[in-house]
């Protein structure tokens, strides 16, 4: 009995680590996105130290719930900022980081608890 809630809970913690980490990659995305948006509509009607002031500024404002999923996402990737430190695109950074906490946490969670499951 103790053992399938653990089974469960792990399945469960895997889950929710995913989706997290779905969020996070998919507001980054969208964050990007919009940015590069705004600076060259910047750029095309005004003097280039205006678009980087409107870039700047656009990237300032984040909501309560974005705010919080970059920080769970933080401590979640904390481990594997070795792995990234040298990388210079903000790209390459975050789909490494989302890829890492998807494989050790979502499968390795999940595969914890199948093993848990089956009794090994």
């Amino acid at each position: 009995m103790i053992v399938a809630t653990l089974a469960r809970l792990l399945r469960l913690a895997s889950i929710v680590v995913c989706l997290i980490a779905a969020a996070y990659f998919l507001a980054f995305a969208v964050d990007q996105t919009g940015s590069a948006s705004n600076h060259q509509q910047a750029e095309i009607n005004s003097s280039p130290g205006a678009a980087d002031l409107e870039t700047s500024s656009a990237a300032t404002k984040v909501s309560g719930p974005h705010k919080a999923i970059d920080e769970v996402f933080s401590k979640l990737s904390s481990p594997f900022s070795g792995v990234t430190s040298g990388a210079s695109n903000e790209w390459v950074v975050h789909i490494v980081n989302t890829l890492l906490v998807l494989l050790i946490y979502g499968f390795g969670l999940a595969f914890v608890a199948r093993l848990i499951r089956l009794g090994l």
